[in-house]
């Protein structure tokens, strides 16, 4: 009996948040009272050993309490839950909202060791809750993140970070990796942008690019430099070349053509510590 008024009530608990407005009323006007009946009635063969279970009225006193604490239990259990916190398979976190109550109950007890097992038990559920549980959620988080971007291996490279720069933005996206590299000062400007592309798009062309105030050349090796002219004397330089089947693209207007080439260089996959310092630092992102 005892097991089943949680379970009744959690039952009833969800009905009304699942099923509108009309089903929370419901809950409320009767899924609360019959639920403090029932706990009381359990109480029942409890009498001669618990005080608040004396009488009729303090029965119903400890049953109200009970409720109330074991309700506030379940509740920050699903609050845990929502955090994705794992409390094991369908049929367990059913059990489990009797722990609450039964917790609840067993401090009721005027008996040392039925309280000390209480707050052993309280004292566990505090620790997984708020400790244990969700740094476990947060690591098959980082397992999965890193799993998904895993799934374009032939796409993540990096290299070598210019100097006086970091990286600023990474964009994993279904054709292409896209980063950003900025200043490492916050008083200093300049952007150096490095693209890898799928190996299933098309080549790049001179013809694609030549117009007035752009040059396009292309080197023994097959990469491809192309210049743009901007006002006040600046340039922007952009290298392209194949790189393991990928093409990858360079461009500066703060970096010259050694620097970018030394980028390209120096390109390598992206290592597990790379990827994952990326993600703690909120630098990588999924694009579509």
């Amino acid at each position: 009996m005892t097991a089943a008024v949680p379970v009744l009530g959690f039952g009833l608990l969800m009905t009304g948040w699942g099923g509108g407005t009309g089903a929370a009323a419901l809950f409320f006007v009767l899924g609360v009272p019959l639920t403090v009946v029932l706990l009381a009635t359990a109480g029942l063969p409890a009498g001669s050993v618990v005080p608040s279970c004396s009488s009729t009225p303090r029965r119903y006193g400890w049953a109200t309490l009970v409720f109330v604490l074991g309700t506030l239990g379940v509740l920050a259990g699903l609050a845990a839950y929502g955090s994705d916190v794992d409390l094991g398979s369908a049929g367990t976190r059913v059990a489990l909202t009797g722990v609450p109550y039964a917790v609840a109950a067993a401090f009721f007890v005027p008996n040392r060791w039925a309280r000390l097992g209480a707050m052993a038990v309280l004292g566990a559920g505090v620790v997984y809750g708020v400790f244990v549980g969700p740094e476990q959620a947060q690591q098959r988080r980082y397992t999965a993140e890193i799993t998904r971007y895993r799934e374009r291996q032939e796409l993540l490279y990096l290299g070598d970070t210019p100097p006086g720069m970091q990286v600023s933005r990474a964009v994993v996206g279904p054709g292409q990796f896209h980063v950003d590299y900025g200043p490492a000062q916050p008083d200093e400007i300049g952007y150096v942008g490095l693209t890898v592309r799928s190996p299933l798009s098309p080549r790049a062309r001179c013809a694609l690019f030549v117009q007035k105030s752009v040059t396009c050349t292309v080197d023994k090796r097959g990469e491809m430099r192309i210049v743009s002219d901007l006002p006040g004397g600046r340039s922007d330089i952009r290298l392209i070349r194949r790189h393991h089947g990928a093409e990858i693209e360079v461009s500066s207007q703060v970096l010259d053509g050694p620097g970018l080439r030394h980028l390209l260089d120096t390109l390598h996959p992206l290592s597990d510590d790379e990827l994952e310092e990326m993600m703690r630092e909120k630098t990588i992102a999924e694009g579509f």
